[in-house]
Formats: structure tokens, C-alpha cells, sequence
């Protein structure tokens, strides 16, 4: 027996007496195919709220009932923005949404109006909003403040005792939101979000909707077409989750891709050798990079960036390959030059958590923790992602201990709802090959549920969040679709491919050091929230 192997069945032998399985679930909800509207029609008071990038932005909010099966119950608070239209005629609402879940949506509200071309951002009111929970919406969640603070337990666990570590962080997690948020938690989940969206729908007086969702995104727009189909006017999603995997399968999916992305990063710094120094075989920079981790790990650079805070830093790397040559200088810099500083320096722009993330990360636990049936005995857990991190080290430990807590969650879980649908009008899908966070099958499984769908593909793609990235043959499909309602139809799986960017370039000595930022602002493990 290897040191691993025996490693792996002494961890084992330890987790079956560390816990006994959480209780069952207590309860499950159905969802009904179609629900009554959720609230009636009130005046919104706009005020201005511009920014430096985005001057033109309104801002309001709306009520609406906590537990939508008691609509004169309770009320939280759900923060709006838009950008108004300036042609004669509009097309109506534009609800944007960048993922999660737990991301903030108004800003987005200005990059999509931003980057449409002025004609077609004319035709609409593009509206943005913070979902329950979520940024300027009220109650806004915060489980534990701090949370992701440095240096945290290694990812791996490579003895019981840092496997009992990770299990009372998000064991300690749990309680904390229970603690806080008891009243709360058990109506933090896509089904209340999605009816959530149709109120927004009702409040701006608007009999239909278009919706344009990233990432998380897709899947709240698959579920509000699901409840709402006659409400929906044009549907476009982005980067596509697979719905008959939420979210444990999704995760464990995710963990192969990630890796595989990486490995391009790899490779990419090896291409570029004459810059990097690392070696141009990726196999000896994969040695290099694992060498790294192991450093920290043993001695955190600056104290703040133990293996799985590295491992923050390099994950979003898979999101946008934008970020590769920022990640290529501090790796280097660390190898080569014994030079921690530019780790950590990358650490605190691409992997540290504020509090707008503690907030992210409380609203995405409470939403998927909620939304399905988790394993609640650890074991499972614990062989499951020791099977995958033999064939995928990079982040399979890292996301195992972002979602631990939905092994712990206080509130009963829900069945997913079918998503399926054969009353849409045509929708628009888009989807890169290459994707890490939702992985390329997401987009055919809906492509495949959503009766009249079209799929645009980025063949060999591997960002997530593709249109309105500079892309311009998705933007084209994209441009047409929200003027016209027009769709690409072909013989195929996909009904168009467009071919992807080019690849990143390393920096010049005038690169000005903060990089681009993609339409769902791909940070903190990006907008999916289940790592993505």
C-alpha cells in the first residue's frame, strides 16, 4: 500500500466516528408548473444613483412577501436598478442577472446597456436587481463575517486531524447562518427567487418579460420560464447550468473541468516560456505549480496565503483567461525570483474575500444548500471527492469545503423542479465548449428542454460569461435576437459555432496591473457560486 493509499483509509476510518449523519431532511416542496401572479402592480419611484461608469443609472426597490404562499405575510425588500430606453418604442423590460447565486445585478443593469449597440440598448428598459439576500436588498445575509479569512486549513486533507478542521469550519458555518437567520433560510432558494422576478415583472406594469441570465443566472431563468412561460417575451442564457444535476453532481462535474482548465493555464505559461522561465514541458510547470502549493502550505506567503488561499487566486483563472498573464507573473515570480510579494498582491485581487463576498457566499449556501437533497453523511462526501482529486488535484478539495455546509444546513430541502418546457417562445442560448464552471453539457441538456431553443456555441472556448466579451460573432446572434426575436436554426447540435478569442498575450513592462473584468465581474470563484 503507497503513503496515499494508507493515508486515504486512515482518514477514512477516522470520518465514519467523527459524525453521525445529520438528521433527514424534515420536508420537501414540489413545484407546481405554474403559479398565480405573485404581486399586483405599484408605481416604483426611480432616483438617480449614476456612477462614474455607469451615469445614466436609476435605482428603486420593491416589496415583496418573504414566503410567496402568504403574500400578505412578511415583506423583504429587493433592490432595482435600470437604465431607461431612449427610443420611441420600447421592447419592454430587460431583467439581467449575472449568477451566483449571490451576486449583485445592479451594475449589471449598465454593462449590458453599455455594451449592446446604442440602437438595440434604446429599444429596452434593462433592469438590474440584488435578489433576496442578496447586496443592497433587505435582510441582507451575512452568516459569519470573515469567514474566508487567511491562512484557512489546507484544502486537502491529507491526516484526520485537517479533515476534522474543514468539517467544524463548515459545520461552525451552518450553525451560524441557523443562528441568525433561522426565520429567513427556509425562503432563500431559486423557486422563491423566480417568483421574486415575476413581482419585479408586476411592479414595472410590464405583461411580459425578457430575461438575459449568466452563469447561476441560467438557471433561475430556466425555473422563472418554467413557472411563468406566457410571461415570457425573449429568453437569453449564458453559460448554461445544468439543471438535472443541482447541485452536488453539478459540483462534482465542475471539479474535472476546473482541472482541465488549469492544465490549459499550464500549458500556456509553458508556450510562453522565454517569459516565464518555467519550462516549456507542462507537465514539469504542473510539477512547479504543485511545489508551489506544498510551499505555502508548510509557510504561507506573507502570512496570508496558505494552499487554499493559492488555490483561490489560481480558480478564477478558469473563469477568464484574461487573468493567465497576471497569474503566470506571480507564479513566476515566486518560483524563479523567491519573491512572495506579487502572490500575495494577486491573492488580494483575485482571491480575497470583502464583506460584499461574505454576503455572496451566505445567500449562495442559503440558496443551494436549500434547493436540493446535499448527502448529509459525510462519508459520502469524503469518497466521492477523493475518487475525483485522483484524476482532478487541482480544486476538488478546495470546492468539497466551499459547499461542506449543505451537509450541515439547518432547513429542509426541495426537489429540484423540471425545467423542461414546450410553451416558450424562441429562446437563445450560449455556450462555450470549454467551460469549467458550467461545463459544455449544461448547455445541450437545455438546449434539449427548452422546446424551440437555438444554441450558440464557442467552439474550443473556455471563458464563462461569453457575450458582450468582445466575441463579436456571439454579439452578433445576440444583437439579433434581442431586436428581432430572430434565432440561428441548424442540423446539428449546435445551431451556430463561432469561433473563440485569441489567447492571452503575456504583459509588457506598461501594462497598467489590473486586469479586465468580464460581464459577471468573474471573481471570487466566479458567479455560479457552486464554484461557479
Amino acid at each position: 500500500m503507497n503513503k496515499r493509499a494508507a493515508a486515504l483509509c486512515g482518514a477514512a476510518t477516522v470520518v465514519a466516528g467523527l459524525l453521525a449523519a445529520a438528521p433527514a431532511s424534515a420536508g420537501s416542496a414540489t413545484v407546481p408548473a405554474t403559479f398565480a401572479p405573485s404581486a399586483p402592480r405599484s408605481a416604483l419611484t426611480w432616483k438617480d444613483c449614476g456612477t462614474k461608469d455607469y451615469p445614466a443609472l436609476q435605482c428603486s426597490s420593491v416589496r415583496v412577501p418573504l414566503d410567496h404562499a402568504r403574500p400578505g405575510g412578511r415583506q423583504i425588500t429587493l433592490a432595482l436598478s435600470r437604465i431607461r430606453h431612449t427610443a420611441k418604442t420600447s421592447q419592454g423590460p430587460l431583467l439581467v442577472n449575472p449568477g451566483g447565486p449571490g451576486g449583485s445585478g445592479l451594475k449589471l443593469a449598465g454593462f449590458v446597456a453599455g455594451g449592446l449597440p446604442k440602437k438595440v440598448a434604446a429599444q429596452y428598459d434593462v433592469v438590474g436587481f440584488d435578489p433576496r439576500g442578496v447586496g443592497k436588498s433587505k435582510p441582507a445575509l451575512d452568516c459569519r463575517p470573515g469567514y474566508f479569512k487567511p491562512v484557512r486549513p489546507a484544502s486537502v486533507p491529507s491526516s484526520p486531524a485537517v479533515e476534522r478542521a474543514g468539517l467544524d469550519r463548515a459545520q461552525g458555518f451552518a450553525a451560524a447562518c441557523a443562528a441568525k437567520y433561522a426565520d429567513v433560510l427556509p425562503y432563500i432558494d431559486t423557486v422563491s427567487t423566480a417568483r421574486d422576478v415575476d413581482a419585479i415583472r408586476a411592479a414595472l406594469g410590464a405583461p411580459k418579460l425578457s430575461y438575459f441570465g449568466y452563469s447561476y443566472g441560467t438557471y433561475l431563468g430556466a425555473v422563472y420560464a418554467k413557472l411563468y412561460p406566457h410571461r415570457v417575451r425573449r429568453l437569453v442564457l449564458d453559460s448554461i447550468v445544468d439543471p438535472t444535476g443541482v447541485w452536488y453532481d453539478d459540483n462534482m462535474n465542475q471539479d474535472h473541468a476546473f482541472n482541465a482548465r488549469h492544465q490549459a493555464f499550464l500549458a500556456w505559461v509553458a508556450q510562453h516560456d522565454t517569459t516565464y522561465k518555467l519550462g516549456k514541458d507542462p507537465a514539469k510547470v504542473e510539477a512547479e505549480w504543485y511545489a508551489m502549493r506544498a510551499a505555502v502550505q508548510k509557510k504561507p506567503a506573507g502570512k496570508k496565503v496558505g494552499a487554499g488561499e493559492l488555490e483561490d487566486t489560481f480558480i478564477p483563472g478558469g473563469y477568464y483567461d484574461g487573468y493567465w498573464p497576471y497569474l503566470a507573473e506571480a507564479f513566476a515570480a515566486y518560483v524563479k525570483d523567491k519573491d512572495p510579494e506579487p502572490l500575495v498582491r494577486t491573492y488580494k485581487k483575485f482571491g480575497a474575500v470583502d464583506a460584499a463576498g461574505d454576503n455572496g457566499y451566505s445567500v449562495y449556501t442559503a440558496v443551494q444548500c436549500r434547493d436540493a437533497r446535499w448527502p448529509r453523511d459525510w462519508n459520502t462526501w469524503h469518497a466521492d471527492n477523493w475518487q475525483a482529486n485522483e484524476k482532478a488535484p487541482f480544486s476538488t478539495w478546495n470546492n468539497a469545503w466551499y459547499n461542506a455546509p449543505c451537509a450541515f444546513w439547518p432547513t429542509s430541502r426541495l426537489d429540484p423542479p423540471d425545467v423542461s418546457n414546450d410553451e416558450l417562445p424562441p429562446t437563445l442560448l450560449f455556450q462555450a465548449t470549454d467551460d469549467a464552471a458550467t461545463p459544455y453539457e449544461g448547455g445541450v441538456t437545455v438546449h434539449r428542454e427548452l422546446r424551440g431553443s437555438s444554441l450558440v456555441v464557442e467552439e474550443g472556448g473556455g471563458n464563462h460569461g461569453i457575450t458582450l466579451s468582445g466575441n463579436t460573432c456571439l454579439d452578433r446572434y445576440l444583437t439579433d435576437y434581442l431586436s428581432t426575436g430572430k434565432t440561428p436554426h441548424g442540423t446539428g447540435e449546435a445551431d451556430a459555432v463561432c469561433k473563440k478569442l485569441p489567447a492571452p498575450k503575456p504583459l509588457t513592462k506598461k501594462a497598467t496591473p489590473t486586469p479586465a473584468t468580464g460581464p459577471n465581474g468573474t471573481r471570487l470563484h466566479g458567479l455560479l457560486g457552486f464554484r461557479s
